[in-house]
C-alpha cells in the first residue's frame, strides 16, 4: 500500500483535514502490524481502522477504556470474562486500540504475544501491542467467537453486522461509515 496517498485520503475524511503525529503513529503501527502479517483483504483492514476510529475516540491510539473505579465495578464477577477477584473489573478494564477486557482476555492475549499482561495491563497500551491484540482477536474471534472473515469474504461486504465482532451492534452503523 502507498502509505502517503493512504495518510493524504484519510486525513480529508474522516479526519476533516488534518492529522496529528501522534494519530498518525498510530496507523502507522496498524499498517506495520498489516504489512507484517503479509495481510490482502483491505476490507479487513479498513474496518479495524474504522473500529480504532471509534474506539479510540478519534485519536488513533491505544487507550484506558473511558470511566473509573467505579464504572469499572460492572466487570467485577463477570465470570465470561474471567473476572474472579475482587477489583478484576477495574484492574482489565477496557485498553488498547480494541478495549481489551477482562482477565481471561489479558491472560489470553499475554500468552499469545509472549508477555504478561496480567500482571502489567497497562502493557496493552503499548502501540505494538495493541495492534497485534487487535489483529489476533478479530481475526481469530477472542472476543464474541466473531471474526472478520465472516462478515468480509468472497463477495460478501457486511459493513454493519461486522461489529458483531467487538459490541453486538453498538454503533454499527457509524462504525461501518468510518470504514467504508
Amino acid at each position: 500500500m502507498d502509505r502517503a496517498t493512504f495518510f493524504a485520503a484519510v486525513r480529508k475524511s474522516p479526519f476533516g483535514g488534518s492529522l496529528s503525529a501522534s494519530q498518525t503513529a498510530g496507523m502507522t503501527a496498524i499498517l506495520d502490524e498489516w504489512d507484517r502479517r503479509g495481510l490482502t483483504d483491505l476490507r479487513h483492514l479498513a474496518y479495524m481502522l474504522g473500529t480504532t476510529f471509534h474506539e479510540c475516540a478519534r485519536k488513533m491510539q491505544p487507550i484506558h477504556e473511558l470511566g473509573g473505579a467505579a464504572y469499572f465495578k460492572k466487570y467485577d464477577g463477570r465470570k465470561d470474562l474471567g473476572n474472579t477477584l475482587p477489583g478484576d473489573g477495574n484492574r482489565f478494564h477496557g485498553r488498547g486500540y480494541v478495549q481489551l477486557t477482562g482477565r481471561r482476555n489479558y491472560h489470553r492475549a499475554g500468552e499469545a504475544l509472549g508477555i504478561d499482561l496480567v500482571a502489567n495491563p497497562d502493557r496493552a497500551l503499548v502501540p505494538e501491542f495493541a495492534a497485534q491484540i487487535m489483529f489476533l482477536g478479530m481475526i481469530e474471534g477472542w472476543f464474541t467467537t466473531k471474526k472478520l472473515a465472516d462478515y468480509f469474504k468472497d463477495g460478501k461486504s457486511d459493513w454493519k453486522n461486522a461489529r458483531r465482532i467487538i459490541n453486538g451492534l453498538d454503533k454499527a452503523d457509524t462504525i461501518a461509515g468510518y470504514a467504508k
